[in-house]
């Protein structure tokens, strides 16, 4: 393994360390659940399985194959392995975040997607769609997973939490944090007595996707 790519694993693994202590921070996790990792080259680098993040130093980094064969560290890789691996193998993406995030995993046990109150929506590429029920860390997860994420950015994993991916690990957790506050105002608004919220339209959705696409994110 060439130096250069030595450096670029440090830098991931820096990376998913940092994100993974960010979930938890911002109370997308508790204790262990939930789970990060980021793709350098064919190399996968991934949260430890039962290892409390504020715990993990650079010496502890978890690397496995696109098989799924661990390449690198002594640690056992999450148990959610398979979820991590399936995004890699069927997107582009760089870096994918998993958390149980309250709101978000509460929306998952009421509705098939995440109802369309908020344009933030199409910043995960549409309607975000719920996942079927399996047991965690099984190939049957992993495949309704990847049926929620056609054209998806993110999806909900019914009674179970969130998965989003991206370029980068900052893309991919800022694309969980938005799923989780879309998740929060939805609940927040349909609990108003005598009152249901008022969702978009399918043409308005796609008039926000085409001004991503022209003039990048609001704000």
């Amino acid at each position: 393994m060439s130096d250069q790519h030595q450096e670029a694993i440090r830098r991931a693994w820096d990376g998913v360390v940092a994100t993974a202590r960010r979930t938890a921070a911002d109370g997308l996790v508790v204790g262990t659940s939930g789970n990060v990792s980021a793709r350098v080259g064919d190399i996968v680098l991934v949260t430890p399985s039962g290892v409390p993040y504020d715990r993990l130093r650079p010496g502890d980094a978890v690397g496995v194959d696109l098989e799924g064969r661990q390449v690198l560290g002594e640690l056992a890789p999450t148990s959610e392995l398979p979820l991590h691996l399936t995004v890699y193998r069927h997107t582009g993406a760089a870096a994918v975040v998993h958390t149980h995030a309250v709101h978000a995993t509460a929306v998952s046990t009421l509705v098939p997607e995440v109802p369309l109150v908020h344009y933030a929506a199409a910043m995960l590429g549409g309607p975000v769609r719920t996942a079927a029920y399996a047991r965690y860390g099984t190939r049957e997860l992993a495949e309704n997973m990847l049926t929620a994420l056609r054209d998806r950015t993110g999806c909900l994993l019914q009674n179970h939490g969130t998965v989003t991916y991206g370029d980068t690990l900052d893309e991919a957790y800022d694309r969980t944090a938005q799923l989780e506050w879309l998740c929060r105002l939805w609940i927040t608004a349909s609990s108003v007595p005598g009152h249901r919220p008022t969702l978009l339209s399918s043409a308005q959705l796609r008039d926000v996707q085409d001004a991503l696409e022209n003039y990048g994110q609001p704000g």
